[in-house]
């Protein structure tokens, strides 16, 4: 069920997403599902609902509200590089998690009755969330319309059952019971490791007039925590972002020398960084990345430096740019660009200034992607591989934790042999993307007098 065209379209549009924090992707995101309400319903008015409201009032200019307690706010600056002594300074994402122990449980062995257990022992902080419960139903009764979008918002890896899973289930009750409508839109989803975890979110889906995703493996999963609702799969909301025209393109990229490579790392199991710790891991990570990226100049690539995170992965930018250093006797400065970024444009503008792209992330994908860059990935998360995989890219696309310098050689070998075929091949398959998610917006947010949107079938076909 969508909105009904007879009944007068909705006064006030609740957004939810987990943005706020660096991530140009779930920025991204923001930016065209806003665009795509207001280009149908241009009165209509728009709160965010986010983790961090000051910095998302600043790049999205709409009001925004904390969905969870206090507000989380993360700064991009990066730290010296990391020794193999271990971490040098102090854990930024660890006191975060400590200090909001209610929402981000830490310890992963712990059972549903332990994190039940944990609030009894904790009362004010049980007391604290009612308070802020209270402070959100008056949010809620705003709105006439709640909309969950972005990728990775079904899953409780960043903190168990009482981060995402939890917040999305208090928010999607809290506008249920004040009589607002609810959709989730092209969610992702995975892992979903507790139990507990699975019932917020098949409690949440099953509250929604409308659910999809963005991809089958996300849906396929949601079915087997029992959610049996509609839910076609449609794409990720990003690909109907509107990038902007660029004069600073790279040349023809049938030029195979001297390449601009754009290079993405990411803080896969930083210690200082990521949910899933293991310094050994991320220090190979780095390592063998940078070996790869000590071979590119040695062949008389030059390296730009850069990720859609800005604030998770900039540590592991100045870790890499580090150990390529240390690994070289001549000056890199007119080998390695490393510019700071602060926003979607400034990494778009990057972007359209390489001839290829080596990336870690599900967003780094997409944009690569939208600005047709011939791209190798670098998965680490089933997202990634499933997203080359639809794009019939699977031999672009490496494991993180089995990627070696040999393999990621020969792989960008293949890349640069194929430049010209696979800069035909991706605005094809982007286009397809993007005719469903207008079809699905225009499904959504209808516009009055206009014929109804026949989507659904389009949105269930295959390419």
């Amino acid at each position: 069920m969508t909105w009904d065209e007879t009944v007068q379209e909705p006064k006030r549009i609740g957004l939810l997403e987990h943005f706020g924090t660096g991530n140009l992707g779930d920025d991204a995101t923001v930016a065209t599902v806003l665009q795509q309400i207001r280009r149908r319903w241009p009165d209509v008015s728009i709160t965010g609902l986010s983790l961090d409201p000051s910095d998302s009032e600043a790049r999205h200019g709409i009001p925004c509200y904390p969905i969870r307690q206090g507000n989380l706010s993360f700064s991009p600056e990066p730290h010296e590089p990391a020794t193999n002594s271990g971490t040098v300074f102090k854990d930024k994402l660890r006191a975060l998690l400590d200090e909001y122990r209610l929402l981000f449980p830490i310890q992963k062995t712990r059972r549903v009755f332990k994190d039940l257990l944990f609030l009894i022992r904790k009362p004010w902080h049980f007391f604290s969330e009612l308070l802020f419960l209270t402070r959100s139903y008056r949010v809620a009764k705003s709105l006439d319309l709640l909309v969950v979008s972005g990728g990775g918002q079904l899953l409780d890896a960043w903190g168990g059952p009482w981060a995402f899973p939890y917040t999305l289930f208090k928010w999607v009750l809290l506008a249920k019971l004040a009589g607002a409508k609810c959709y989730f839109v092209n969610v992702g989803a995975g892992p979903l490791r507790y139990r507990l975890s699975k019932w917020f979110v098949r409690r949440s889906l099953l509250f929604a007039e409308y659910v999809s995703f963005r991809d089958e493996k996300s849906r396929a999963l949601i079915r087997e925590i029992g959610f049996k609702g509609e839910a076609p799969v449609v794409a990720d909301s990003a690909y109907a972002f509107q990038v902007p025209d660029y004069d600073n393109k790279p040349g023809d990229a049938r030029r195979t020398s001297e390449l601009v490579i754009g290079v993405s790392p990411m803080a896969w199991r930083d210690p200082r960084r990521y949910w899933d710790k293991d310094q050994s891991s991320y220090e190979s990570f780095i390592r063998t990345l940078a070996d790869f990226c000590v071979r590119l100049i040695r062949s008389h690539h030059r390296l730009r430096l850069f990720s859609s995170d800005i604030w998770f992965d900039s540590q592991a930018i100045v870790d890499l740019e580090a150990a390529i250093k240390s690994e070289l006797t001549i000056d890199t400065s007119p080998w390695i660009i490393h510019e700071p970024i602060k926003g979607i444009d400034e990494f778009f503008s990057q972007l359209s200034q390489v001839d290829c792209l080596v990336t870690c992330k599900f967003h780094g994908v997409v944009f690569g992607h939208l600005m047709n860059v011939p791209l190798m990935a670098i998965a680490h998360h089933p997202k990634v591989s499933t997203l080359m995989d639809d794009f019939e890219l699977t031999e672009y696309c490496l494991d993180i934790s089995k990627f070696d310098v040999d393999g990621l050689t020969e792989t960008f070998e293949r890349l640069v042999a194929n430049l010209n075929d696979l800069k035909v091949r991706t605005p094809r398959k982007v286009a397809f993307y993007r005719k469903k998610l207008i079809a699905q917006f225009d499904h959504l947010f209808p516009v009055a007098h206009t014929e109804p949107v026949k989507c659904l079938e389009l949105l269930e076909s295959t390419s």
